[in-house]
């Protein structure tokens, strides 16, 4: 509704600046960060250098772009695949399982936008702040998993942290009360409700990395050679973590 009532000049404007991205995708699946160039992409539109700059205020510009858009379709897909798991009322750890896969699939089919969002594109690059929120978007929908869980001493350092986070920035509690508002509570909230937002934060936290180290390395081909299926090591990273959480396990 929204692009039907935009004018001809503003449906221009839009079509030129996805046009524009989609070829610095190609230039980025082709040589990465550093091969990204404004004036390939202008001569390959058939525009003047000065033309391109009234779509984007230079290369950093460009990158953000790419950038949010990345974030946005990897928490689409995390999105999807957290609906598909509820509907399909699978347990907890399963869900874990479908998580991770949908972050490793995402990141494999994509892996020039995934490396864009994982690293440093190109030296100097600084990341607009905004893509905070996106990559928390991303991860968002383990927090409700984790939620659940009873962490055991393999993990209780980082839930005591996780506290400590949840206390000191308000702005955590808010993102865990989005995606799991009943480990947040009220404001007096309850021990019991305390220890389950630090464990939901706790096990976003540690599936990112756990997610991020078994993903890079497959994604930069470091796995090549080697026996096993990224998924295979990625689901028994998921399993480890799980069993640190308790997760699925009735409670003593």
């Amino acid at each position: 509704m929204e692009r039907a009532q935009q004018g001809p000049r503003a449906r221009y404007r839009e079509q030129t600046r996805a046009e524009i991205k989609d070829l610095a995708l190609r230039q980025l699946a082709e040589g990465g960060g550093t091969a990204l160039a404004l004036t390939r992409i202008a001569k390959e539109m058939g525009l003047s250098g000065p033309a391109l700059y009234r779509y984007f205020a230079g290369r950093d510009d460009l990158l953000n772009a790419l950038i949010r858009d990345a974030y946005d379709d990897a928490a689409a897909a995390m999105a999807r695949a957290a609906a598909r798991s509820v509907k399909g009322s699978r347990g907890v750890r399963a869900r874990l399982h479908d998580l991770a896969e949908a972050y490793r699939t995402w990141a494999i089919a994509e892996p020039h936008r995934y490396l864009l969002i994982q690293g440093a594109p190109v030296p100097g690059y600084v990341a607009p702040a905004d893509t905070l929120e996106r990559a928390r978007a991303v991860l968002g929908p383990f927090l409700p998993l984790f939620a659940t869980g009873s962490p055991g001493p393999a993990v209780a350092a980082t839930v005591d942290e996780m506290t400590a986070w949840l206390a000191a920035d308000g702005s955590v509690g808010a993102w865990v009360a989005r995606y799991a508002p009943e480990a947040v509570g009220t404001p007096d909230a309850t021990a019991g409700e305390a220890r389950a937002a630090a464990s939901a934060l706790a096990g976003a936290v540690l599936a990112w990395t756990q997610l991020h180290g078994s993903v890079s390395m497959e994604v930069a081909g470091q796995f090549a050679g080697m026996a096993h299926r990224g998924g295979t090591l990625l689901g028994a990273h998921m399993e480890m973590l799980a069993d640190a959480f308790g997760l699925d396990q009735a409670p003593a």
